[in-house]
């Protein structure tokens, strides 16, 4: 039984995982928007959320938490200066994840998570393909 066992496998190992999820969330802040499966979405949400609320806070503790998190300070650098002030109204539900269907070549459910304030005219950046 899965009593109090949050979160998805993925599977995938600890290690790659935590990696996939650090390496999605860099995708997502530096493009505002991108392509995966549904599960590598649901989990991305749950792992960038928290990490959005400490960027609003904005203080030297909070950024020290966020960049043990996401390993590139260019990336924390844009998740406090440009991301976390468009919410600073929004108390939560940053993302929002589009489904759109399944791939062609192995079924698996794919969909678009995106800010919520993402201006639709851009392009969608995909990432983690099939391996």
């Amino acid at each position: 039984m899965r009593h109090q066992k949050k979160g998805r496998k993925l599977g995938v190992d600890p290690s790659h995982r935590k990696a996939m999820l650090r390496n999605l969330a860099s995708n997502l802040i530096e493009h505002k928007r991108i392509k995966t499966t549904d599960a590598r979405a649901k989990e991305l949400r749950t792992f960038i959320e928290p990490l959005i609320t400490k960027a609003k806070r904005g203080d030297l503790n909070s950024i020290r938490q966020i960049s043990k998190k996401l390993p590139r300070k260019e990336i924390v650098n844009q998740l406090i200066h440009d991301v976390a002030p468009s919410f600073l109204e929004r108390n939560g539900g940053y993302t929002r994840i589009i489904k759109l269907g399944f791939r062609d070549n192995d079924r698996a459910s794919v969909s678009i998570i995106e800010f919520v304030d993402f201006k639709k005219t851009d392009e969608v950046k995909e990432v983690a393909k099939p391996e």
